[in-house]
């Protein structure tokens, strides 16, 4: 694959014009049209939603997860770590993004503190049929989230299967069947069941530094269907995961500083860490559809979450700079040492109920309404601490009058709480849709709102959203687009949590009132469908908590004390760069500023500023089953981000640029949709493919965070570079048994 090869300012015209598709191989259904269009699995009235393809999500190269690894491609998604599954959108930080399977919300583990920790995502793309993301202006049926909405629906299969795949990080096996038939001849009863293991081990040893890893994820998820009749059906979706992660470090050693100043941090770590996280959840749902009109769900679910997080790692340090011709050392600025330490438990149980019912009183109508109750029990332990020495003193430490009194032993910090709380969560929802014509003008109308009521802080919010799309009855096929709303980030267990480990009954919900013009221009191109999508933003936000970026953790200061702001432009090209296969380009521009207590407008931890990504896939004319796909990422650095406890008025430098080419190469040895004949044991396969990915193929070394180091001489605060991974292949066996 020559064009691989050539520099990334030619490779768009390349990929637009390599190669040509015959007009009478044409589709016209690639690039799905938002109004009017065909009922599907997965039906959504969203005017902001972005459908991608579960085929694409499986094929992605990605180390975090193949849905949340092809989302980060999108041009209002930022995240600056590979190992994470979690992502930033439009200004926003991690947790403010929801996430449902079927319709039910999901929680993600909550005391992740570092990347390398995180294990699987709790989305199997193996399992899903249709996915559904919105970067904002969401309709009402969606919480109180002030970011995006990702709805995922799983699929059913619809006859037997078993299908797997091993590689040097890992495996799954899924297999699923339909029994029976109903009246319409559909399969009366369904089951999908799919396991996963993970070991990230030999991907972390990419790292420069003497650590011993030993990360073990692994989770089990099944979907039932019972089809009693047509217009009656009970499923369930369970799912459990288990993520161990063990680290003993031993010694580390970075340079930074610049050419004129290196500098080098060279530590050596005695102690362990040693996290576990351990998710449970069960849905059970009852779905009745009496005629084509009237649509009833109902919902029952419980989702418990165990994490224990447990460390305490001695280090010693010293901070010196080289002469940068000759290498020796000239200046030590610091010799210092520290001891962090943690036992931290949560314990997450939430249940509860709801019930949707929609009603279309004909094809260009719908009008929904939704409750939803929930009880949750959180009982959160937290006694964490940090004890720093540099030159004989604990830091902070204060003048002393006589020099050789150390004075009294301090800690950097000490978080330290005992919390446990039962409170109910209600809400509400109705919204109505409507698509009708306005002269030869094709027009679509969503408004609603939510109310939700929370008695932990007694506080009920009100969520007025609407959205509206016209589509001229142009020659050219544009759609414009105008959503918005007032949207709530409702607290929970992070937000009423204060730097001291308690939790805050007086938090309020962060609002955010959102407006969004987007445009969508259709077109072909050399006989190709191509949809090109820009979108403008403003968000409006008060009642802010403001937080600490803790490498991929979001501590918040449990206060609302703090106003801010956020705009940018998103635009994407979306088609067929190469016949018969989808690819896309992406960039955008966002900014976001809070002001914390009248101080003035600083960027939030979030501020991503100019971001570029692209999704490719290709083949080889002669040989279709070669096959590639590239991720490509520039984004500029984000703000470094305060220490916990200090002023972030007083830091406010960049991260370096986030920069990272993955690759996934494959060859297919069998494909029944090929039509062609296999024999013998080979026989029994439906889909074989083995596949190469290399990750960070150029070696960059990409920074996540800083850690700070302080000079007893100067009470300076250095920032040292945390470091993400290296460059690493990785093979893929890929199959399915009919």
């Amino acid at each position: 694959m020559k064009k691989l090869v050539l520099p990334l300012s030619l490779m768009v015209p390349v990929l637009v014009f390599s190669q040509v598709r015959k007009k009478d191989t044409v589709k016209t259904n690639d690039i799905e049209e938002i109004v009017f269009q065909k009922k599907v699995t997965g039906k959504t009235t969203d005017l902001t939603t972005v459908k991608i393809s579960a085929k694409d999500a499986q094929n992605v190269a990605s180390i975090s997860g193949g849905i949340e690894g092809i989302i980060k491609t999108l041009p209002s998604v930022n995240s600056n770590t590979e190992l994470s599954s979690q992502y930033m959108v439009r200004g926003g930080n991690y947790d403010e993004n929801l996430i449902y399977i079927n319709d039910i919300e999901i929680y993600r583990p909550f005391l992740i503190r570092n990347s390398q920790q995180e294990g699987l995502s709790i989305i199997n793309p193996d399992m899903v049929s249709t996915v559904n993301f919105s970067a904002g202006g969401f309709e009402p049926r969606y919480g109180d989230k002030m970011s995006s909405a990702l709805n995922i629906y799983y699929r059913e299969p619809e006859k037997f299967e078993v299908s797997g795949e091993a590689s040097l990080i890992g495996g799954r096996l899924t297999t699923g069947f339909g029994a029976g038939k109903d009246s319409d001849g559909n399969k009366k009863f369904t089951a999908l069941f799919s396991g996963r293991y993970r070991n990230t081990n030999l991907v972390l040893n990419t790292l420069k530094e003497d650590t011993d890893f030993n990360p073990k994820y692994m989770d089990f998820q099944t979907y039932l269907n019972y089809h009693f009749s047509p217009k009656l059906t009970v499923s369930f979706i369970g799912y459990y995961s288990k993520n161990d992660y063990e680290m003993i470090p031993r010694e580390r050693s970075i340079d930074f500083g610049s050419l004129q100043q290196p500098i080098n941090l060279t530590v050596n770590y005695a102690g362990r860490e040693d996290d576990k996280y351990k998710n449970m959840m069960g849905t059970a749902s009852i779905n009745y559809k009496p005629s084509d009109k009237w649509r009833f769900t109902l919902d029952a679910f419980a989702y418990q979450n165990r994490e224990r997080e447990y460390y305490s790692i001695a280090s010693a340090y010293i901070l010196q700079t080289f002469d940068p011709i000759t290498g020796t050392p000239v200046t030590s600025y610091d010799v210092g040492g520290q001891i962090e330490h943690a036992r931290n438990d949560l314990f997450v149980k939430t249940y509860g109920t709801q019930f949707r019912t929609r009603f279309s009183p004909n094809v260009n109508t719908d009008i929904e309404v939704g409750f939803k109750y929930e009880k949750e029990n959180l009982r959160d332990l937290t006694n964490e601490w940090r004890l720093v020495d540099s030159a004989g003193y604990s830091l902070p430490h204060e003048e002393f009058i006589d020099p050789r009194s150390p004075g009294d032993l301090k800690l950097m910090y000490n978080i330290a709480g005992k919390n446990q709380i039962e409170p109910t969560r209600m809400s509400a929802y109705a919204q109505y849709s409507q698509k009708f014509l306005w002269g030869d003008n094709k027009v679509f109308v969503n408004a609603g709102a939510r109310v939700s009521h929370w008695s932990f802080n007694n506080e009920t919010i009100f969520s007025p959203r609407a959205q509206f799309a016209i589509k001229p009855d142009w020659d050219t096929d544009m759609l414009f687009r105008l959503s918005g709303g007032v949207y709530y980030q409702a607290p929970f267990y992070k937000e009423i949590k204060d730097l001291d480990g308690n939790f805050n009954n007086n938090i309020k919900s962060q609002r955010s009132i959102q407006a969004i013009l987007a445009n969508d221009y259709e077109f072909y191109f050399d006989d190709r469908p191509f949809k090109l999508t820009t979108e403008l933003y403003y968000k409006k936000m008060d009642n802010i908590i403001p937080y600490y970026m803790d490498n991929v953790r979001i501590r918040y200061t449990g206060k609302n004390n703090a106003t801010g702001y956020a705009y940018g432009i998103d635009t994407r090209l979306f088609g067929e760069f190469v016949p018969g296969v989808d690819s896309w380009l992406s960039a955008s521009y966002a900014r976001v500023y809070e002001n914390i207590d009248g101080q003035g407008d600083i960027p939030r931890p979030t501020d991503q500023r100019f971001r570029f990504a692209m999704f490719y896939q290709d083949y080889m004319p002669k040989f279709p089953s070669m096959r590639v796909n590239l991720t490509l990422t520039y984004a500029m650095g984000l703000p470094t981000g305060a220490p916990v406890l200090t002023d972030p008025y007083q830091y406010q430098r960049k991260l370096p640029s986030y920069k990272r080419v993955d690759l996934g190469l494959s060859k297919v040895f069998i494909d029944r949709k090929e039509n062609k004949k296999t024999y013998g044991f080979w026989g029994n396969f439906e889909e074989l493919t083995l596949g190469v990915q290399v990750f960070n193929a150029f070696n960059i070394r990409n920074t996540v965070a800083n850690q700070w180091i302080t000079d007893a001489n100067t009470n300076l605060m250095y920032p040292v570079p945390v470091r993400l991974t290296g460059r690493f292949f990785n093979v893929k066996l890929e199959f399915k048994i009919k």
